[in-house]
């Protein structure tokens, strides 16, 4: 029997140590950098919502770290996220190397900038 997860602390219990680990780490830039965003499941996975729209999101993978900031967050940053492994809408940071905190900041505040500017229209 599945059991649908409803929040971050639930789908982080599903991981190893090391994976969540990393995941806070995002969701912690997340927290500072955008504390009103709403934090919830959504597609299986930890989402972040601002005004009602999607912020960013990320996922724990056996071998990675999936991150997913569109539409805009990849390809306003498309020349620093190029040496990692992409698909559409979505970035893969390797568990073996460390995390790219500095750029995961900066993306979430260009999004945070962006919502808001959209919500000011």
């Amino acid at each position: 029997m599945k059991t649908e997860l409803k929040t971050i602390d639930e789908y982080n219990v599903t991981f190893p140590e090391d994976v969540v680990e990393r995941m806070e780490q995002i969701r912690e830039i997340v927290r500072k950098q955008a504390p009103e965003a709403v934090e919830s499941i959504s597609y299986g996975m930890p989402a972040f919502k601002l005004n009602g729209k999607p912020l960013v999101y990320y996922a724990g993978y056996k071998h990675h770290i999936g991150f997913y900031a569109t539409p805009t967050g990849h390809t306003e940053f498309t020349e620093e996220l190029s040496k990692y492994k992409q698909g559409k809408g979505s970035v893969q940071f390797p568990l073996d190397k460390p995390l790219p905190l500095d750029l995961i900041q900066r993306i979430v505040v260009f999004r945070v900038h962006e919502q808001l500017k959209k919500s000011k229209a």
